[in-house]
């Protein structure tokens, strides 16, 4: 009974230690680089389903290592899937609010869905954390003017609504 309150100091200590050391970035775990390489490699080869094969293990090896889900989120937009990324981008930020490449990245996945209005915002949050002229910033500008696609003009265009 007496080493209770110290044993009750020593594991508030060590969860303490412990939620700080996973909370830390830093690197990826080694194993979970390979596959971040291999996912890479993949979709640079344009096979984007094997980098999200890739990514999604690199995920399971070292789900505290946020850039693998921007990663996922990328391979998501190539595929076509702007909800899915859209989806993973917003829990890149919630982990990491100020991470430029996931509210750049969810901008443009926003205007790929066409919701140009909401991709403003996310332009207006740039510009305010990191400037106009933050590679980030501009990649999104750039998204925004040169709109929706153009199979979401024409669907939009034959509904008669608005591409927002």
């Amino acid at each position: 009974m007496r080493f209770a309150p110290a044993a009750a100091a020593l594991s508030l200590f060590l969860a303490t230690t412990a939620s700080v050391s996973t909370a830390d970035e830093g690197e990826a775990n080694p194993r979970a680089a390979m596959l971040i390489a291999e996912g890479h490699a993949a979709l640079e080869a344009g096979d984007t389903q094997a980098a999200i094969d890739a990514y999604e293990a690199a995920l399971a090896v070292d789900p505290g290592y946020t850039p693998i889900i921007i990663a996922l989120a990328e391979a998501a937009r190539r595929d076509g899937l702007q909800g899915k990324a859209i989806t993973y981008y917003r829990e890149a930020l919630a982990r990491d609010p100020g991470n430029f490449a996931a509210i750049s990245g969810e901008g443009e996945a926003l205007v790929e869905k066409g919701a140009v209005e909401k991709a403003q915002r996310n332009l207006a949050r740039l510009e305010s954390l990191c400037g106009t002229n933050c590679p980030e910033t501009m990649a999104l500008q750039a998204r925004i003017e040169a709109g929706p696609p153009a199979r979401l003009a024409v669907e939009t265009a034959e509904d008669g609504t608005a591409a927002n």
